[in-house]
């Protein structure tokens, strides 16, 4: 079942490469575009979602310009069934969308595989109103599902562009015959896989415009303490550096 496990993922990845190449492309492309004129990025995502805001922020091989968004009370630690209820309150995003620095030219990534709770959606239609181009993540195979916002809609009828993980509902890939469940869940793979697509796509697209693009270096190699510490001047402040 492990060889099975590393089959699915491999499927899985090389799906979203056929299917999903042209709305990455075109994250990428207004990505650049923000980039080049002193934007950010802002990442957020409740439960194991919130993993990939810290995957692409301050991260050797990464960009400089990425702000995560990390609300405690829908992260895991403060309590796993806390958190899963916070994230589906009609109420609980309006508590820190107001303090969130959303300011010209940045990008908005949301991610949620089942695109369904109010707070992501909350979150990204806040975006909107800000004129923040809003990017999402999610499982379009979660759609035949009821959205629980109260607009009805899913994350990824709210966003600009939205690429679709196809992550099956219920997130696991290997069923057992046996069980009455699957195991092996995929959407931190694929989530993570696609924000650094666009992530390396985005630098290519910057390169070619000959853009000095900002990228750290590991801590653990000589030199790369003052070329990050140069990098970051700039957006000191914005990206919950310092």
């Amino acid at each position: 079942m492990h060889s099975n496990y590393m089959l699915e993922v491999q499927q899985l990845l090389k799906k979203i490469e056929l299917i999903e190449d042209e709305s990455i492309e075109k994250s990428a492309t207004v990505l650049a575009k923000s980039f080049a004129a002193g934007g950010i990025l802002h990442v957020f995502g409740c439960g194991h979602s919130h993993m990939i805001a810290e995957e692409v922020f301050y991260r050797a091989g990464g960009v400089v310009p990425v702000r995560p968004i990390l609300i405690e009370d829908v992260m895991l630690h403060k309590g796993a069934f806390r958190s899963s209820a916070f994230e589906k309150s009609t109420s609980f995003a309006h508590t820190f969308l107001n303090e969130l620095d959303f300011q010209e030219n940045d990008i908005l990534l949301v991610v949620s595989t089942s695109g369904r709770n109010p707070v992501p959606i909350d979150v990204a239609l806040y975006g909107k109103t800000k004129g923040l181009t809003v990017i999402s993540i999610s499982s379009h195979l979660y759609h035949n599902l009821s959205s629980r916002h109260q607009s009805g809609e899913m994350l990824g009828e709210t966003a600009d562009i939205a690429i679709n993980n196809h992550i099956p509902q219920g997130d696991a890939l290997i069923s057992f015959s046996e069980l009455n469940t699957s195991v092996g869940p995929g959407s931190t793979i694929a989530n993570t896989a696609i924000v650094n697509s666009i992530i390396v796509k985005t630098v290519e697209i910057l390169t070619q415009q000959e853009f000095d693009v900002p990228i750290f270096k590991s801590g653990n190699l000589d030199g790369s303490e003052e070329h990050n510490e140069r990098l970051v001047e700039k957006y000191r402040g914005r990206i919950g550096l310092f």
